[in-house]
């Protein structure tokens, strides 16, 4: 797999009790699945989950866990105690581990499978974002299941050979070939107010080392009030003005207190620092935006990863490539490599174009008997968790399978 989710070791402790480290359960450890989201596999494990959690609900749901505490490795209480019964309902931890209020091994692996079918930076440690996941109703997890079979019903069949599976509230990205993924990639994905778009396209083709042209309606929201407030911004971030002739203008040239600025063309020459990285891969699509690098790598360590403006940023970019231009003859990952470190603008078509699909997927069950949950980030669910269970709100409206969506303001 391309992507290896960080994880931080448990804090030490100093009780002489806890100078041998138990046996943490390796049955409980969760490995990565190499089997693709949109499968009829993961359709029929969804579909089983639906049966386990109707269970709980039916037994009613699970305890809750205090909050205003980070819980860890060493950590005793009657707080310990609740996550221990927490983790037990929803098989994170094995009933036969201990009863005990003690934070031991077990209850820190436990706690790693539960933030990994989370989405959660897997650190064995309860720390409020985790705990407020795990006080999420199980009437509330019980309908997200039900509501996502029904989107993964729709990518169960006819989905290409090969093909790239992008799930917007997982922030991640998955290449598939043969039924199987090939390479897994962390992303960054839409804001909440600049939403990335649910859609079924094809990625045409890879521009090495692009400029990057900035849209007008960036000008305005963004980089005439960074102008304003340092007149060096574009001169450090190596973005170069045109006007209507393709004559460079300098930025002293231009009120930026007024709009004038969108009378011209600004754009940022290919570097390392370019804000689009090193590649951007193109798709066919109606709103604007498409897949890229960036420079700005500490995002994919983050639990929440909607920082762009629609378009999707991609950890370990050049793999994600290498499987595209797969077979485009002559491109193998050596080719790429020297076509990135030369500098010089380059477009390749891919030969041929590689089916997309966008999602928006927030549970689901892996063959693994895991059962996987996301933040509903855009409130597409339509419904929300609120203390003492779910309640319905109004679902987010979309247009044409999508959101209509601004190109980043990093981007494009």
């Amino acid at each position: 797999m391309s992507m290896v989710v960080a994880a931080r070791a448990g804090d030490g402790f100093s009780q002489a009790e806890w100078a041998q480290h138990y046996d943490s359960g390796a049955r409980l450890a969760v490995s990565r699945t190499t089997t693709p989201l949109l499968s009829p596999r993961t359709l029929a494990a969804t579909e089983q989950a639906i049966e386990t959690y109707r269970g709980i609900v039916a037994k009613g749901g699970w305890n809750k866990v205090p909050t205003g505490a980070t819980l860890k490795l060493g950590s005793s209480g009657p707080a310990v105690a609740s996550l221990r019964r927490r983790l037990i309902v929803t098989g994170d931890l094995d009933p036969a581990s201990s009863s005990s209020g003690v934070y031991d091994s077990y209850v820190e692996a436990g706690v790693k499978r539960f933030q990994a079918r989370h989405g959660l930076i897997e650190s064995g440690v309860a720390n409020p974002a985790t705990i407020d996941a795990m006080n999420v109703p199980a009437d509330y997890r019980l309908r997200q299941l039900e509501t996502n079979i029904v989107r993964l019903r729709t990518f169960s069949t006819n989905l290409g050979e090969r093909f790239v599976e992008a799930n917007i509230p997982a922030a991640m990205v998955d290449t598939v070939e043969n039924d199987t993924v090939a390479t897994r990639h962390a992303a960054g994905v839409g804001k909440i107010d600049r939403q990335s778009p649910v859609m079924q396209t094809r990625a045409l083709d890879i521009d090495f080392n692009p400029y990057w042209t900035v849209p007008a309606s960036i000008i305005r929201k963004d980089l005439i009030p960074k102008m304003q407030a340092d007149s060096n911004y574009l001169k450090d971030n190596h973005i170069r003005i045109f006007d209507k002739n393709n004559n460079e203008v300098q930025a002293e040239q231009i009120n930026w207190h007024s709009l004038e600025a969108t009378n011209y063309r600004f754009r940022e020459d290919p570097s390392t620092e370019n804000s689009l990285g090193v590649v951007r891969i193109n798709i066919n699509n109606p709103y604007g935006v498409y897949m890229h690098d960036t420079p700005a790598k500490g995002v994919f360590g983050d639990d929440f990863r909607f920082v762009s403006s629609g378009c999707m940023r991609l950890q370990n970019v050049r793999d994600y490539v290498a499987w595209l231009l797969k077979n485009n003859p002559g491109w193998d990952r050596d080719r790429i490599d020297q076509a990135i470190a030369s500098g010089e603008r380059l477009d390749v078509k891919l030969e041929p174009p590689v089916n997309v699909y966008w999602v928006y997927i927030t549970a689901w069950g892996t063959p693994e008997g895991l059962v996987q949950f996301r933040e509903d980030i855009y409130q597409r669910d339509g419904f929300s968790s609120v203390a003492g269970g779910a309640s319905p709100v109004q679902p987010v409206v979309q247009r044409g399978g999508g959101v209509a969506v601004e190109p980043e303001p990093d981007e494009q």
